[in-house]
């Protein structure tokens, strides 16, 4: 199978998903998980029509955004899925040689804003380039100890204080659900964050709080993502079905 067969077939998986929830499949944006792919994999994924890369480190996020805008994939729109260190949360905005464009970075959407800490560092930086960063909250949904984020609760808690912060918009809610052979084993996950996602809708209106849009729910890879947006994903993290194991790294 080719990487463009892969890619059709999970677009054949995610339409039959969202047909089964009485969804659009127009409202799910498919993410190719790039991470450790060389240039020539993306290249070839970008080729059969994929716009959407994510990355885990921001610092090779952007060697990779600086050589496919060398090499002229352009237009692709990368997303920093993976954990952000406080020390390394100036790269978010990008290294300094790269070209974004005035008031934007390149970087669509930072999708694990795990904790208040690293929100308040990339707000400051970002009000200090006069920028606006869209982000998710990344919630723990299954309190496991290994997994990043807010818990449920302790994010209620802390929105009041991070909606006072300038430079972010809060686009959305995203998880990592753990790793199981039966997807429906994380469905309730997938299920109580989209409930999640309801009740901050509620609470904090995008009417009264613009800087929250509520807008994505950014869960389910390779071993759940039918079931994820079943329970409601706009966005879904694949890699392995795109890309397969290890002998494409």
């Amino acid at each position: 199978m080719t990487i463009a067969d892969n890619l059709h077939q999970v677009r054949a998986r995610m339409a039959g998903a969202a047909r089964r929830a009485q969804r659009s499949p127009d409202e799910i944006t498919l993410v190719a998980v790039s991470k450790t792919k060389p240039l020539s994999l993306i290249a070839e994924t970008a080729a059969a029509g994929q716009v959407d890369f994510g990355e885990n480190r921001v610092e090779e996020l952007w060697q990779k955004a600086e050589a496919a805008a060398a090499a002229g994939l352009d237009p692709i729109r990368w997303h920093a899925i993976g954990t952000i260190q406080s020390r390394k949360a100036k790269l978010a905005l990008g290294p300094p040689s790269f070209q974004s464009p005035p008031g934007k970075s390149a970087i669509c959407l930072i999708h694990a804003v795990d904790r208040p800490k690293i929100a308040q560092r990339l707000s400051r930086l970002a009000a200090e380039n006069d920028r606006t960063l869209d982000v998710l909250l990344e919630v723990n949904v299954s309190g496991e100890a290994s997994k990043q984020g807010f818990s449920p609760a302790g994010l209620v808690d802390a929105l009041p204080a991070l909606l006072d912060l300038p430079a972010l918009r809060y686009c959305g809610l995203m998880t990592m659900a753990p790793y199981v052979d039966d997807a429906e084993e994380v469905r309730p996950l997938f299920r109580d964050l989209r409930c999640l996602l309801q009740e901050l809708r509620h609470t904090f209106p995008p009417a009264q709080f613009p800087q929250a849009t509520w807008q994505h729910l950014s869960m389910g890879m390779t071993s759940d993502f039918e079931v994820a947006i079943e329970e409601g994903a706009t966005i879904v993290r694949v890699g392995t079905a795109i890309f397969g194991h290890r002998e494409y790294e």
